[in-house]
């Protein structure tokens, strides 16, 4: 009699509660469409409709017309610096990113906060200010510089100088792409690697590398992309010398300035293409690397 009872208000609750069927649990958001159409709208107010004007500028031009703007010595010299200072920086703060990162999830040492704080300070300083330190320590009479340049090494106003400039402000994506992974990693697969036998160059390529690759090509993809298009940090060390150490920002505002719009666009678009098809080749990578790592052994 009383499950009978007890049954009853059960039923009646579940009579008056509506289902749902064909229909999944109740979202925080709205529904798929709208969140959808919101994100392309979104998306063409920052990113498309700004690269659309870009290329319709460009459209201006005849093909002789842009052949010669995006062809000059002094642009092809530009794009030889730009995207070549822009890979040697990438790859090495692909290597010390991972040092740094490695350190700060790893170990324990005083000063520990201080030092991850300071992985940030790109981010916060302004890249003006940036360019102006760097100057004022490299330069032939700065507080590095003056001990350098009777040795016959000279750092500012050199290409050397902007792949340094590039190191600095791209450091942080490296640092802050590897470390979450690196935290999250399970230390259970090292040890049973330890236990059999496996050393220790042995287990950073065989399982930790593994794991690390895919926020490795991230960093190294942004800390790139982050490169190609600096301005202010390299502009005061660069030096600014046509065919040596001019970049191809500088370029496009120097084109700006003499009222060349479409030959700054055709260069902008130049460099659009280039990097576009760059990350593309990253993420290919990353890619296959998750679908490798995840296949059957």
């Amino acid at each position: 009699m009383a499950s009978a009872a007890n049954s009853a208000p059960a039923a009646s609750l579940a009579a008056a509660t509506p289902r749902r069927r064909g229909r999944g649990a109740k979202r925080v958001l709205p529904g798929f469409g709208l969140t959808l159409g919101y994100t392309l709208f979104y998306l063409s107010i920052i990113v498309l409709i700004p690269l659309s004007a870009l290329v319709f500028k460009t459209f201006t031009m005849t093909w002789p017309q842009f052949w010669e703007a995006v062809s000059a010595p002094r642009v092809m010299a530009s794009y030889r610096l730009t995207f070549g200072a822009s890979l040697i920086a990438a790859l090495v703060n692909l290597v010390f990113g991972l040092l740094i990162a490695w350190v700060l999830v790893r170990y324990r040492f005083p000063g520990k906060k201080i030092v991850d704080a300071l992985v940030d300070l790109p981010f916060a300083l302004p890249t003006a200010v940036a360019g102006i330190s760097l100057t004022a320590l490299l330069a032939g009479n700065g507080w590095i510089g003056q001990y350098l340049e009777p040795l016959g090494i000279q750092l500012a106003f050199k290409p050397a100088g902007i792949v340094i400039a590039l190191i600095f402000i791209g450091l942080p994506f490296v640092v802050r792409t590897v470390q979450p992974v690196l935290e999250d990693a399970e230390k259970e697969l090292e040890e049973a690697a330890t236990s059999l036998g496996a050393t220790r160059l042995q287990i950073f390529v065989k399982v930790i590398l593994p794991s690390i690759t895919p926020a490795l090509l991230t960093g190294f993809a942004m800390a790139f992309a982050r490169a190609v298009g600096e301005y202010g940090s390299v502009i005061f060390i660069a030096g600014n010398m046509p065919m040596i150490s001019e970049i191809t920002p500088l370029i496009i505002i120097g084109k700006l300035e003499q009222y060349d719009y479409a030959g700054a666009t055709a260069v902008a678009v130049v460099m659009l293409v280039i990097s576009f098809v760059l990350l593309l080749i990253i993420n290919a990578l990353q890619a296959w690397q998750r679908r490798h790592a995840g296949a059957p052994a």
